[in-house]
């Protein structure tokens, strides 16, 4: 079996040699940035500058120039107008658009590259690349942790939301065996009761009355043990399944967990999982979970990139900004292998990528990771 070989973007590319070296006459490369740099989402677009700038000066060459370039919120002609004046200006890859929504303005300027770090669909055609950390690898890295746990009974939840037919898409596409699914209200108060009739709940708790008045009246020694025992449980019963994955984030996944546990889902019979959430550390402080696992980029990399930024700017940084800075570096790999860039072929790389964020690999038509599974401990990020 061939080993895969991982090339670093930010470590081995400081060190290539003269067989990476560019093309005499392409020696400058411009790099466009396709990001909301005023509107209501002018935060994102100065965060995906800033990380640019931290990746401009690990790369250290003078002969990369970034031309950003504001495309407002959903705004067709800045968009067009932006896109034109960074082709004037000899920009042939652009980092963005930030959106899915955004796609398809893009896909008629041909004679580009756009890499973009939405995550809606891990595109690797036309001129597009999609880097963000997607679905599909999320739910791939999953499955493969779940069989590891030896979980053969899973219930995949997510909500009824507008994102509802494209989660079905995707779990279609990737012909999940021997795992079920469940849609629920983003309704808290709606969102208990189906959580209840999931989880048999009331079976469940006439299950344990009717096994406690079994032993009410007798007074050996035996019945009374088994009275205390049950004086201490909620319900009597286990649920059909013993894994769930919870396509959720914030508090509609905090509301999904509570509720689980509020029903009695024994979590040392079932595995809780959910999908990546970047590290938000607020989920420590839900009391009732004692372990939670998710599928996410390299921690100890992002806690890196985000204690630079941190230094640098006196800001944290959004979460999706580490996928510029690795885009920067993948464009900076492509250019210098190639000599230039004209098309996505120039990205078509036979061995895997390793990034800032984890592994991607670019083939049959999609942008795959492979993510590293870490769970809550203890207020910690424990890589499983």
């Amino acid at each position: 079996m061939k080993s895969k070989i991982l090339l670093s973007i930010f470590y081995i590319l400081f060190f290539l040699n003269s067989n990476l070296s560019s093309n005499e006459n392409n020696k400058t490369l411009k790099v466009g940035l396709l990001a909301p740099l005023s509107g209501p989402h002018s935060e994102i677009g100065t965060s995906l500058l800033y990380s640019l700038q931290l990746a401009l000066e690990e790369i250290n060459d003078e002969n990369v120039i970034i031309v950003p370039k504001d495309s407002g919120f959903n705004d067709k002609e800045k968009i067009e107008l932006a896109i034109d004046e960074m082709r004037s200006s000899g920009v042939k890859v652009i980092i963005g658009p930030t959106t899915f929504v955004e796609f398809a303005q893009v896909k008629k300027y041909n004679d580009l590259v756009f890499i973009s770090p939405s995550n809606i669909d891990p595109e690797f055609s036309n001129n597009i690349i999609s880097i963000g950390v997607s679905l599909e690898s999320q739910l791939i890295a999953l499955m493969e942790f779940i069989k590891k746990k030896k979980k053969t009974k899973t219930i995949i939840m997510y909500p009824k939301n507008n994102y509802l037919n494209l989660i079905e898409e995707k779990l279609e596409s990737l012909n999940l065996k021997n795992m079920k699914t469940f849609t629920y209200s983003p309704n808290p108060e709606i969102l208990t009761g189906e959580i209840e009739t999931l989880t048999n709940y009331a079976q469940r708790k006439r299950n344990l009355e009717l096994r406690k008045k079994m032993f009410e009246d007798k007074e050996d020694d035996q019945s009374i043990k088994e009275l205390e025992r049950l004086e201490q449980l909620y319900t009597l019963g286990k649920v059909n399944f013993d894994s769930v994955i919870i396509i959720d984030f914030g508090n509609n996944l905090k509301s999904v967990l509570t509720s689980l546990v509020y029903t009695d889902v024994n979590q040392d019979n079932v595995l809780f999982t959910t999908i990546n959430q970047w590290f938000d550390e607020s989920i420590f402080y839900e009391n009732t979970i004692k372990n939670l696992y998710y599928p996410s980029v390299n921690y100890k990399e992002f806690k890196k990139y985000n204690n630079r930024y941190f230094k640098k700017f006196k800001i944290y940084p959004n979460e999706i900004t580490i996928l510029a800075y690795d885009a920067l570096g993948l464009i900076y790999y492509a250019w210098k292998k190639n000599g230039e860039i004209n098309s996505i072929n120039d990205f078509s790389f036979k061995n895997e990528i390793k990034g800032k964020i984890g592994t991607f690999s670019f083939k049959n038509g999609k942008v795959m990771q492979k993510l590293d599974i870490y769970k809550t401990d203890n207020k910690k990020f424990i890589k499983f």
